[in-house]
């Protein structure tokens, strides 16, 4: 089992995940790094990209007031892509990142390939009032 493959299994709503899938998770994305004070999305743009936060901390902005912190285990991004909408909130990360960064393109092959996994991410952002 890989690290990413680990890490991945820390975010609650992967819960019902196989190792199989996990597997097939962790290889779709792209591990990368992100400087504290970096926006990861914006607020009413379109929705590109997800992430899984692996370790660090972030602010979730709604017309500039923070209304969540996330960090390990959390997936941001989610929302907009599920809901086929544009982003509900800015993301800006607080203090140095590693996260596993999807494109929308992989998010939607994946929630076709692992049904589990399509269910997680609607579960995730109906959790965050999406």
């Amino acid at each position: 089992m890989t690290q990413d493959t680990a890490q991945l299994r820390a975010v609650a709503s992967f819960a019902g995940l196989s190792d199989a899938d996990f597997a097939k998770i962790a290889a779709a994305g792209v591990q990368t790094t992100v400087p504290a004070d970096w926006a990861l999305m914006s607020e009413h743009t379109p929705a590109d990209k997800a992430y899984v936060v692996l370790e660090g901390e972030l602010s979730v902005r709604r017309n500039g007031t923070e209304i969540a912190r996330l960090g390990a285990g959390d997936v941001i991004g989610e929302v907009g892509i599920v809901e086929h909408r544009l982003r509900t909130a800015s993301v800006v990360s607080v203090t140095p990142l590693r996260v596993i960064h999807f494109t929308r393109e992989t998010i939607e092959r994946l929630c076709a390939e692992i049904p589990a996994f399509a269910e997680a991410l609607r579960t995730s952002a109906e959790s965050r009032g999406g």
